[in-house]
């Protein structure tokens, strides 16, 4: 009985989360609008309070509510961030390599007008380790490639920006790693990146856009 009472357990929770979700959704509740309690949902649910509290603790998780500790719980989102890694995780690489054109070309424009001294320290740093891995572990080069590129979107000093970059990098690392798997490492590719970053510093928008595409668009 111990094996499967879990089961059913996680069962009701995500039943509870298709009801929240699904009232989420419809527009029921507001953003930024305080829930029914837990003995409310739950009675309008017809399940236990501490299922209805797993259920909640979920969506906070997700981003979905905050729940404030003596006040309630409030409506943060109404677009799960779950579903939206899930959608990303499906695009094909077109797509992927549309999307980065919008997003990655037009953010590092605006770096190249907003970057400060201490983003040009945090990027040559971050381009310096970047190649001391271009020719070794291609795990590694990905990883260190990323935290560049991620660099370079939080130099335009637009956080809507920067987060959805976090969210999208995954696709980028997947995009890169399926193009490395397939065509060699050339050093002129990674060179692009050196004049990028050279174009970032002169403050050249134009010239580091036009870079930004020609990587984006390197097998």
């Amino acid at each position: 009985m111990s094996d499967i009472s879990p089961l059913v357990k996680r069962s009701l929770v995500d039943q509870a989360l298709d009801q929240l979700r699904l009232r989420i959704t419809r527009g029921v509740w507001t953003v930024g609008q305080r829930l029914p309690t837990e003995p409310e949902l739950s009675a309008e649910l017809g399940i236990s309070r501490n299922t209805v509290r797993e259920a909640m603790r979920v969506l906070a998780f997700s981003g979905l509510i905050e729940i404030r500790q003596g006040d309630g719980s409030y409506l943060r989102a109404v677009i799960d961030p779950l579903d939206t890694m899930k959608a990303l995780s499906q695009c094909t690489h077109e797509q992927a390599r549309e999307t980065r054109h919008i997003l990655e070309v037009e953010a590092i424009g605006l770096a190249a007008l907003r970057r400060t001294d201490e983003d040009l320290v945090a990027l040559r740093e971050a381009l310096g380790v970047s190649g001391s891995h271009y020719h070794g572990d291609l795990d590694s080069y990905i990883a260190c490639d990323l935290v560049f590129h991620r660099r370079l979107v939080d130099a335009a000093h637009n956080p809507t920006l920067s987060e959805l970059y976090r969210y999208f990098s995954s696709i980028v690392g997947a995009q890169l790693r399926q193009s490395l798997n397939i065509f060699p490492r050339r050093q002129e590719v990674f060179d692009l990146h050196i004049e990028l970053l050279d174009a970032v510093e002169q403050r050249d928008p134009e010239r580091a856009k036009a870079l930004s595409r020609q990587l984006i668009n390197e097998p």
